[in-house]
């Protein structure tokens, strides 16, 4: 039979676009459909928007150490306005280079939502339904386009927790980038990697934040010693916890005054907490299926992500999927190598699947800390009494001058058994930075001794990584 494409792709995120020109580049004629913005979330309302507030979080605390060093730094002031919109001009910036990839690679590209009629058809056309789309569609055309092969790569989206009364007030991670005036005071639900870097964020830029979580410890999954340093040195720069929230009973009140936020806790007490217009609901996301019209093909959902096996195919031998749609490991480089190896198996003609031990992840708080392989959890549930633990805690040199209490710490996870490093962890500045590297000897099998032996270089914090004894 012949069909329009070799491949279609649902779906020009990170990982649709990476799967896209690959699969271009070895000769395939590819099409891809995308609703809003190329880039996916990442790139959108995700890594790339918030590392760019990161950065400017960080310039008050930068202002006030710099007197440890000599320098006099004038009064300074934040123009939230202007920061906001450097920023989406910049994702308006790599939008266009999105387009110019796909242009180059001569991918076809179709704006609108695409939809399964069959195993093999896709209906592309305007999703007035969608909230994301609502007033604005962009041609109110319907067509059709069938594919040899298919690929699910629509993400996933932030959910609100419907259980809270009056939640409708709040914002997601979303909404944040497009908010013209910075809160005052924010409440932030939920205690993940997104509520506490937002939290984190807003706090260096001189929002009062408070942060309400089900349980004592924020980063749930997370090596214990990173949640406790996480949550330590977020206290310690005025963020302020509300623990045991009882979040089935809360309720969100819009005043004449902001937002009234009523927090039950689990041994019975109430709190009550103020903030500007809006809240953020950081609680989680799910996979974007909505109106994929998954229904009419064998493709299985389970627990609200797309099935797939090892390959990343799904119940239909010609459909696949990758990213967060699949819910496994949501981070835009699995998603991009997911895709790259999907390609470079169907055709590039060279079978490769994609590795799930050691992936290195980050959470850009203050302090920032970084991860790669088992927690100590998980390393004595797999290993026992072979386990052991290398912990380092310590004031960078930096600190030093400004005379400030930042601390960093390091902490390496050994199986004796084969001496074999197997977890590496650490919170403090740069620790994205140096856990990438580290995570390339751990992926690498690299024992104990073979960090022992290597130099280290003086002075620096990462140092202390191969002289922890």
């Amino acid at each position: 039979m012949s069909y329009d494409f070799d491949l279609f792709v649902i779906g020009a995120g990170s990982g649709g676009i990476a799967t896209a020109r690959r699969a271009a580049q070895y000769g395939a004629k590819v099409g891809i459909v995308e609703s809003d913005r190329l880039g996916g979330t990442c790139v959108n309302r995700g890594c790339v928007p918030k590392k760019l507030m990161v950065y400017a979080s960080h310039f008050p605390a930068g202002f006030e150490e710099s007197a440890g060093y000599g320098w006099t730094v004038g009064e300074s002031s934040f123009d939230w306005l202007k920061m906001i919109t450097a920023v989406n001009d910049e994702v308006t910036r790599l939008n266009g280079i999105y387009q110019r990839m796909l242009d180059t690679s001569e991918v076809k590209l179709y704006e609108g939502y695409g939809k399964f009629i069959d195993a093999h058809t896709i209906e592309i056309g305007d999703n007035l339904d969608s909230p994301y789309n609502a007033g604005n569609p962009r041609n109110g055309l319907s067509r059709k386009v069938t594919a040899e092969k298919i690929l699910i790569a629509v993400g996933g989206k932030p959910v609100k927790p419907k259980n809270i009364k009056g939640i409708e007030h709040a914002i997601t991670s979303r909404e944040i980038f497009n908010v013209k005036e910075q809160p005052k005071r924010m409440v932030i639900i939920g205690g993940g990697y997104i509520g506490v870097e937002f939290a984190c964020i807003l706090n260096g830029l001189g929002t009062e934040v408070t942060v309400v979580i089900r349980g004592d410890k924020i980063l749930r999954g997370f090596d214990e010693d990173i949640r406790d340093e996480i949550q330590t040195g977020m206290q310690n720069h005025g963020i302020k916890f509300v623990t045991g929230c009882n979040c089935d009973r809360m309720v969100i009140d819009k005043t004449d005054s902001g937002l009234k936020i009523t927090v039950p806790t689990n041994d019975g007490k109430e709190e009550t907490i103020v903030a500007d217009a809006a809240s953020l609901a950081a609680t989680g996301r799910k996979p974007d299926l909505a109106n994929l019209g998954l229904e009419n093909t064998q493709v299985e959902v389970v627990k609200g992500a797309v099935a797939v096996d090892e390959y990343n195919k799904t119940a239909e031998d010609n459909i696949y999927a990758v990213g967060d749609c699949t819910d496994r490991i949501n981070l835009t480089p699995v998603a991009i190598n997911e895709g790259r190896a999907f390609a470079d198996t169907h055709f590039g003609g060279q079978s490769r699947q994609m590795s799930y031990e050691n992936v290195p992840s980050a959470v850009f708080t203050t302090p920032e800390a970084a991860t790669v392989g088992l927690s100590e959890a998980e390393a004595k549930e797999k290993y026992g009494d072979a386990v052991k633990v290398y912990r380092s805690k310590f004031r960078p040199m930096y600190y030093t001058l400004p005379d400030k209490q930042e601390k960093t710490m390091m902490k390496l996870i050994v199986d004796t058994n084969t001496d074999k490093v197997v977890g590496a962890h650490m919170v403090g500045d740069g620790a994205a930075e140096i856990i990438q590297g580290v995570a390339v000897a751990v992926k690498m099998g690299a024992t104990k001794a073979n960090f022992d032996a290597t130099v280290g270089i003086h002075p620096s914090s990462a140092e202390e990584f191969v002289t922890m004894r």
